[in-house]
């Protein structure tokens, strides 16, 4: 099965849309892992978005301090404005469906040797960072399933990892190969697509994974979007300016 992965969403439906239609007619089924509100302007379109396309979704942080979670205590000042904004903005039955979404990890394709597994943060806890070999190799023992996909960091990339060792997935360059073989059944692969609304990588482009769970494949895509009508959308919305710069950067 071919499937669409997408992450950190946002709020961002301008780049939501582009991935979508960047992808169209490589996927059968969409997964996503989280974060679909936050930051961006559009809250109740993502969610609705998600709520049509995505056979699977799991919830992020932001989803749960947008509905008033203590979580929120831990964000910085920008991020706690725009919670407080979404939770304004967010329609009733918006709301109560974020309220609803499940933890991770959560397995996607429910049994047999096609299993993987998507998760927020990381399979041992939703809200830990995994931006390092060590944090990576330490999951070992705690994965699920051989393959996982993770968000949370907005960097696209990922790990090969076995007990006590880790090497680092890096996405393709334009002269190597455009996909990415999750193939050894002794190592675990912790893979993120990226962030479609707010990459943190030094590239501004909306990014995403398709997954072909047969011959376990994945490719890390990215996708240009309408940048300025997303920053726009968040500075008419009186949200922080920074948060609309740094769409443009990449950070």
């Amino acid at each position: 099965m071919r499937i669409l992965i997408i992450s950190d969403i946002h709020a961002n439906l301008h780049a939501l849309r582009a991935v979508s239609k960047h992808a169209e007619g490589k996927y059968d089924r969409v997964a996503c892992l989280g974060d679909i509100v936050g930051y961006g302007a559009d809250p109740n379109g993502a969610c609705e978005w998600v709520r049509e396309y995505c056979a699977t979704t799991i919830r992020g942080n932001h989803d749960r301090a947008c509905i008033g979670d203590a979580v929120v205590q831990d964000f910085n000042d920008n991020a706690q404005l725009a919670c407080a904004w979404t939770l304004q903005e967010l329609t009733e039955e918006n709301r109560q469906w974020l309220q609803n979404l499940p933890a991770g990890p959560l397995n996607v394709l429910d049994g047999g040797k096609e299993d993987f597994f998507i998760c927020h943060g990381s399979p041992r806890d939703e809200d830990e960072y995994i931006t390092d070999k060590m944090t990576a190799c330490s999951l070992f023992s705690s994965m699920p399933g051989n393959v996982v996909f993770f968000g949370h960091t907005h960097w696209q990339g990922g790990y090969r990892i076995a007990p006590g060792r880790a090497w680092e997935m890096l996405p393709p360059k334009p002269t190597d190969a455009d996909r990415l073989h999750l193939f050894d059944p002794d190592k675990g692969y912790l893979m993120n697509p990226g962030s479609v609304g707010q990459p943190r990588d030094n590239d501004p482009r909306a990014a995403y994974a398709l997954f072909d769970s047969e011959d376990r494949m994945v490719r890390l895509c990215r996708a240009e979007y309408d940048i300025q009508g997303a920053q726009k959308a968040i500075i008419d919305a009186g949200l922080p300016s920074f948060l609309a710069f740094r769409l443009g950067e990449g950070i």
